[in-house]
């Protein structure tokens, strides 16, 4: 596709459906500036799930392996090419092959090396090896998957080596998602006067974490190696061969493959960190206080009201909160425990906090990673300044060698300088909060606003608009201090100020395919001031007029984000309306933020109309 003022073109496969673990590979070419995107279907969803995406311009042909996991449902694959606009730039594709198994296995028989790429040093570099032209002279070995001289395989060699430490680097494709299992590969090695042969994987961030190095200095057959894998984010394979001299021999390698089932019966599977979740809203979950401390910590919750904060979760639901009227001492020491986690793992805590009152915030509120002997190991965060009123994400990615258990502690030294300190919404994930955060597209159905509108439209016949903003609005007395994501992140409203009572404002949704079940909405609201209007959710389906009246609510409800959260059904195309409408000051301001999209009927409270 050739850039000629058209915003995108669109290739849609056939049905498919992949019984076994496949692998697709894509040979592409981006010419100019241009995106080429592949994104899933499944069949009866209103979304499409991004697999993989590219905007690297290239003279010459690309090759991306992107993994499809098996399943019992079918879909289809959407490619979906944006040429930039500007004469002479394309988007090309010459092939589309889906092969079973997984995309890091290879045994190097086709030319496109199964997306497999070489880090380019000047001297040292992976080449294919094998076939029958090769220098008769050559001490390189015969491929293994054929066992004769006319099969390929990877392999360094040693002799344009220049200077100390020259490594060579063959890297997999990226797996798309937590990967667990056995590799097993073949690899000969001739060590002659050095060479430092390691397996590595690599995420997204860089980071390295060895797998695997031999035991053997040299081999003059092909070795079978089986290491197990457990990386917790999307990762690649690196094999990496560093070399002293000039004569430090060569390494092979062939027949990559890969299992979900472990290579050895002793290692343990992946560890749930979802033991130490808990948003509070039953139970302490598995957090717990010291008896001879006392209860500093309780669990409250607050009904929705004009001037203190409801829990996180829900808005009106339970959270913890920390005060000295629950000690009967002037001050306290509030140390919450978690559960135990185990050591040599890399975890992401997530939760929010808010305060109000404190004179002094130091001590307010830390965290420390403690021992299995209840010994602080690290305070790894204090807050630094006030929440403003509003509930703060905060991220914490740590590693300890041992079994350890988070600890909130929140310390008054003075009844005169404390106030309230809240906790909500505990979350412990595998691997480093900055994959998780930033490198991941949102799930289909699902926006923040963090980022832009995710599509969502004005109707051009209202009489209002939304605005995206993050912070305090302008009016007083009236609108959220900040977004429901993140305490410091973005969300949509209506500024009242800009409107005449009864004028509407219209967000709509990109449209929505119809889908086979019940589909839940769930999104956050806030309706704050004196002279708030009402906010209304409709279903607008393709080719009608007449919109379906989902969920609404009149008046001023709380200071506190709530959760909206309605069920429906639709088997046309259809778009989603939040509409707001100004009421009788301007101490009407309206927002909404978090929306999410789930499958099925909705959990909890429902309201239908």
């Amino acid at each position: 596709m050739e850039g000629s003022g058209s915003e995108k073109a669109v290739l849609i496969s056939p049905e498919l459906e992949l019984l076994e673990w496949s692998c697709l590979r894509l040979v592409y070419q981006i010419t100019g500036s241009g995106s080429l995107e592949m994104q899933l279907r499944p069949e009866g969803e209103s979304f499409d799930y991004r697999l993989w995406s590219s905007d690297q311009a290239s003279d010459s042909w690309l090759i991306a392996s992107i993994d499809l996991r098996n399943t019992t449902s079918t879909y289809k694959i959407l490619m979906e090419a944006r040429p930039g606009k500007e004469t002479g730039n394309s988007v090309a594709i010459f092939e589309i092959h889906i092969v079973s198994g997984y995309c890091i296995e290879c045994n190097f028989e086709e030319h496109h090396l199964c997306g497999y790429s070489n880090f380019w040093n000047p001297n040292v570099n992976w080449y294919v090896g094998g076939s029958s032209a090769r220098d008769p002279q050559s001490n390189l070995p015969d491929d293994h998957t054929m066992s004769n001289q006319r099969g390929h395989y990877m392999y360094v060699d040693s002799i344009y080596a220049k200077n100390f430490q020259e490594v060579a680097q063959l890297s997999s494709p990226m797996t798309i998602t937590a990967m667990s299992g056995c590799l097993s590969f073949y690899y000969q090695r001739d060590q002659e006067r050095g060479n430092i042969f390691s397996v590595f994987t690599r995420d997204k961030l860089g980071q390295y974490e060895e797998i695997w190095r031999p035991d053997f200095y040299a081999t003059s057959i092909w070795k079978l190696v089986q290491v197990d894998i457990k990386a917790s984010h999307p990762s690649e394979v690196v094999f990496e061969v560093a070399f002293n001299s000039a004569r430090g021999g060569y390494v092979a390698l062939d027949d990559i493959s890969f299992s979900p089932e472990f290579c050895s019966m002793e290692t343990e599977p992946f560890f749930d960190p979802s033991i130490a979740n808990c948003d509070f809203e039953e139970n302490f979950c598995h957090y717990y206080q010291e008896r001879i401390e006392g209860s500093v910590w309780n669990r409250i919750s607050v009904k929705p009201n004009l001037y203190r904060i409801g829990d996180h979760t829900t808005g009106s639901g339970s959270f913890l909160l920390a005060n000295t009227r629950f000690t009967s001492r002037p001050g306290y020491v509030g140390r919450l425990y978690g559960p135990y986690l185990p050591g040599n793992l890399k975890y992401c805590l997530k939760f929010y906090y808010v305060l109000h009152g404190f004179m002094k915030i130091d001590n307010a509120l830390a965290v420390y990673i403690y021992d299995e002997n209840n010994i602080a190991q690290e305070k790894v965060w204090t807050i630094s300044e006030s929440s403003r009123g509003v509930w703060t994400e905060v991220e914490i990615t740590f590693l300890k060698p041992m079994p350890t258990k988070v600890v909130f502690v929140s310390i008054c030294k003075n009844f005169w300088d404390c106030g309230l300190v809240a906790l909500d919404d505990i979350t412990v994930s595998l691997g480093d909060c900055r994959i998780s955060e930033g490198m991941f597209p949102s799930a289909p159905g699902q926006c923040n606003f963090e980022m832009d509108d995710c599509g969502y439209t004005q109707d051009e016949n209202d009489r209002g608009n939304w605005f995206r903003i993050r912070g305090q609005t302008p009016t007083s007395y009236t609108g959220p201090n900040g977004d429901h994501t993140s305490g410091v992140g973005y969300y949509m409203y209506i500024e009242a100020s800009h409107m005449i009572p009864g004028h509407n404002a219209r967000l709509m949704s990109k449209e929505l395919r119809g889908f086979h079940t019940q589909q839940c909405l769930v999104f956050y609201y806030h309706m704050y001031g004196s002279g708030t209007g009402m906010l209304s959710v409709y279903l607008k389906k393709e080719g009608e007029r007449r919109e379906s009246l989902l969920w609404r609510q009149r008046g001023e409800h709380s200071i506190s984000w709530m959760r909206g959260m309605v069920g429906y059904e639709c088997d046309h195309n259809h778009k989603i309306v939040f509409e707001a409408v100004r009421g009788m000051s301007i101490r009407s301001d309206i927002a909404i933020d978090d929306i999410v999209f789930q499958k099925g009927p909705c959990k909890g409270d429902n309201l239908h109309l």
